[in-house]
């Protein structure tokens, strides 16, 4: 293995009405920069008819991002924000204090049907920022920089990388990017962030020579630049980190916070409906009972 690399995460499979490849947060590596969260959904082919339907659902003390490769989400939320997420843009939702939104498949792909395929990450809110005002951006696809290096396209979703910054809002120094190789070609990826991991989606991606299995994480150790070589048939990757979160946080559920007793007021907030609502959903996603 290249002695650049830290660890290599395997994914777990998850059902949340898609199915998903979960690889943080795992035992020993709950975080990488400022990523707790860390979800590959699909690719999956949905009939006519068929959608996705994630009923409202409470967050605090993180922002949910996300980035699809196809298809499309409805995102609506508690602040009255409705707005349609397609590939190559970004949704990013500061939960902060607490926030509560769905997302389900547009009615015009729910009709015809459609594939769905994307990445949907947790990053977790400096705790001078956890009990914040919540907030949401939509960014559309052609305000997300792409540099393209010798046969690699680089779409920096979010932070700062290869001499680009995204216009997305970040609480802490944040590196995001979606690297598309045409086959053979190589990209050196700097030791500029402190903490970084390389998530190979399709195609075949070795570093410095170490093969990386589809749809595992390589976490690299700190300070150690490496380079990347797609072969044949080319690679998509999603490179992302950070620097390091100010303390450990706690994950219960669909909550982050640096503190237990945070948590603890979410769940009873939600189980007696304190949050603000959804304008226009009456249904909503009851809290999990311990087993």
């Amino acid at each position: 293995m290249s002695a650049a690399i830290e660890v290599v995460l395997e994914p777990r499979t998850q059902d949340i009405g898609v199915p998903v490849r979960r690889l943080i947060p795992q035992r020993g590596h709950r975080q990488c920069g400022p990523f707790v969260f860390f979800d590959h959904m699909g690719p999956v082919e949905m009939a006519p008819g068929q959608g996705i339907d994630v009923r409202p659902h409470p967050h605090i003390g993180l922002a949910t991002v996300t980035y699809l490769f196809d298809g499309a989400f409805m995102h609506r939320d508690s602040l009255g924000t409705v707005q349609r997420i397609e590939p190559g843009a970004v949704n990013w939702m500061s939960a902060g204090r607490g926030i509560v939104h769905s997302e389900r498949s547009p009615d015009d792909l729910r009709a015809s049907g459609a594939v769905l395929h994307g990445i949907q990450t947790w990053v977790a809110l400096p705790q001078a920022d956890e009990q914040s005002e919540p907030w949401f951006r939509h960014y559309p696809a052609a305000e997300i920089p792409m540099v393209e290096r010798d046969g690699v396209k680089l779409h920096v979703i979010a932070g700062d990388g290869f001499g680009a910054t995204s216009p997305v809002q970040t609480a802490s120094r944040t590196f995001y990017v979606c690297a598309t190789f045409e086959p053979g070609r190589s990209l050196a990826v700097p030791a500029e962030h402190v903490e970084r991991g390389v998530y190979l989606i399709d195609g075949d991606i070795a570093i410095d020579g170490t093969p990386l299995a589809q749809h595992h994480v390589a976490v690299l150790k700190h300070g150690e630049p490496v380079v990347l070589s797609a072969g044949t048939h080319g690679a998509r990757v999603m490179l992302f980190g950070g620097d390091p979160l100010d303390g450990p946080r706690l994950i219960d559920w669909n909550f982050v916070a640096s503190r237990r007793e945070l948590i603890d007021e979410a769940k009873q907030a939600w189980r007696e409906q304190n949050f603000p609502r959804v304008p226009g959903e009456t249904d909503w996603i009851p809290l999990p009972t311990a087993p």
